[in-house]
């Protein structure tokens, strides 16, 4: 515990309590019948699958194994995803809403057979989850859910007093729903593939798809793997020249606390209906109860300062709950989709080879396990009720039309502020531990003057398309607006679509 003063640093309390194994980077070419690109929870759940069914299959990141979303998440497994269910039925009808409700929970119910199965100790727990309101305008909202879970028979109850503590005047519950620790879960299935000797590669990084037959995947540093299919499980599929995916999502940041509440907590897991956004729920934690508040979220590299959420965040904690010590922070990114439904399926319907499992919207829990049953489904041929609703080849004119166009014009408009926005800020007015834009001979720069005073310059221009990236105060990150890259204050890639680090313009002791 760190006393009840915030963390200096972003670490999320899954990668503290846990240590995951390591892997080599990809060093020669190889074969399989099946690539999985990207080793989150939807990559390794697709290849526990695949490896049961007797596929040779090699799986690999371009960073390190479950360090994106899958252990950056709240790990709640639940099909309530706020209010969805009412706008489901309104835009694809009783049938296909009921669907997603369904696959959702056969989701949750695999997460749950498999640990039993393997015995696994990840602290998975029932609890039962509410979507609550402290706003008299989203009263009627809640009760339009409410309608919609009793038109799809979806097992809901409409609470009008919350337990004592929590902060809410109505809310809708969906009990029997689950939490786990996402990386003591993912730990047990990666041994389990190492004891099938399933190759594991961390650092490499997927940078080109031979589209022949048999299908080729060319990595940053030179080496091919030769499979049959392959299965992109990242944020936006590596592969940009097929499916157009960064014109069809947006990245979405969130933040997170883990703290030592002062009050009782009652179980459950809450979120709101409303914005700003606030979840929480009880967690594990160096053998005692932690409470995670969560929320805050926003489009990558808009808004304010990202410091600010982490405050609003502690601020709600502390007036909530109380704050009896700090144990961690951290932030996340999530994708969401133009009708808020993943993609899963093939990259487009001319090539059903290559498939991509994206844009969960903050519900990867169970979306990345639907993720990773679609596609063995698909790669064995089998029929699965639930493929046409994730397919990234649907189209619902409304809204889906409007989001794509509202979300390509905010591309655009950021690309061209970005390149109008010159700082005056001067190099020398940096203090340590700081990151800023700046002039450097009259060019706009990015700079980080480190703990120990030596600064890190950057060129601006994100290395996908060209928009100039932003300081990211609470994570000492430069992200950028337009598609969600990120960066290391030194330059290095942390997420894509990006594969280029930023240009050095040079490093000064």
């Amino acid at each position: 515990m760190n006393g009840t003063s915030m963390p200096q640093s972003p670490e999320p309390l899954w990668r503290k309590t846990v240590t995951m194994p390591q892997f080599p980077s990809l060093t020669q070419d190889m074969e399989a019948d099946v690539a999985v690109v990207g080793a989150g929870m939807a990559g390794i759940v697709t290849t526990y699958l695949l490896a049961n069914e007797g596929y040779k299959t090699i799986l690999f990141d371009a960073g390190s194994i479950a360090n994106g979303t899958s252990g950056h998440t709240t790990a709640k497994i639940t099909a309530q995803h706020g209010l969805i269910y009412d706008e489901l039925i309104q835009h694809i009808g009783k049938e296909k809403a009921s669907l997603y409700y369904k696959a959702n929970e056969t989701a949750a119910s695999f997460i749950e057979q498999t640990i039993l199965k393997h015995g696994i100790r990840c602290d998975f727990s029932r609890q039962d989850a509410f979507l609550y309101t402290n706003s008299d305008a989203y009263i009627e909202k809640l009760e339009k859910e409410m309608q919609a879970y009793e038109t799809l028979g979806i097992p809901g109850e409409w609470i009008g007093s919350l337990p004592d503590g929590i902060p809410g005047k109505k809310a809708v519950k969906m009990a029997g729903q689950a939490q786990f620790h996402p990386l003591s879960y993912l730990k047990a299935l990666i041994e389990y593939l190492m004891d099938k000797n399933v190759p594991i590669f961390e650092q490499t990084t997927a940078k080109d798809i031979d589209f022949g037959s048999p299908l080729k995947i060319k990595t940053e540093k030179g080496h091919t793997m030769t499979c049959k299919y392959i299965c992109i499980c990242t944020h936006y599929p590596f592969y940009n020249a097929k499916g157009l995916y960064f014109s069809r999502m947006y990245p979405e940041r969130s933040y997170l606390l883990a703290v030592k509440p002062v009050k009782p907590f009652p179980g459950g897991m809450y979120i709101n209906a409303e914005q700003p956004s606030r979840s929480f729920r009880e967690a594990e934690g160096a053998g005692e109860k932690l409470l995670l508040v969560g929320g805050e979220n926003h489009k990558t590299g808009h808004g304010e300062p990202e410091i600010r959420h982490y405050e609003a965040l502690q601020q709600f904690a502390e007036e909530t709950f109380g704050i009896g010590a700090f144990c961690c922070r951290w932030s996340a990114q999530d994708m969401t989709t133009l009708d808020k439904i993943p993609y899963i399926g093939p990259i487009t319907k001319n090539e059903e080879r290559v498939m991509v499992a994206t844009g969960f919207r903050k519900w990867g829990m169970t979306g990345t396990h639907l993720a990773a049953m679609l596609m063995r489904d698909r790669i064995m041929q089998k029929e699965n009720s639930y493929a046409g609703i994730f397919s990234p080849q649907r189209f619902e004119a409304d809204p889906m039309v409007k989001k794509f166009i509202s979300a390509n014009v905010d591309v655009a408009g950021q690309l061209v502020k970005g390149k109008l926005d010159m700082r005056d800020q001067s190099l020398d007015a940096l203090k340590n531990d700081e990151g800023a834009v700046v002039r450097v001979n009259g060019k706009r720069a990015g700079a980080y003057k480190d703990q120990d005073g030596n600064i890190y310059l950057l060129d601006t221009t994100c290395t996908h398309m060209g928009c100039e990236v932003k300081w990211n105060l609470g994570d000492r990150t430069w992200d950028c607006p337009c598609h969600g890259s990120r960066f290391a204050c030194t330059g290095e890639v942390i997420e894509g679509p990006a594969k280029e680090p930023l240009k050095k313009i040079g490093y000064q002791d």
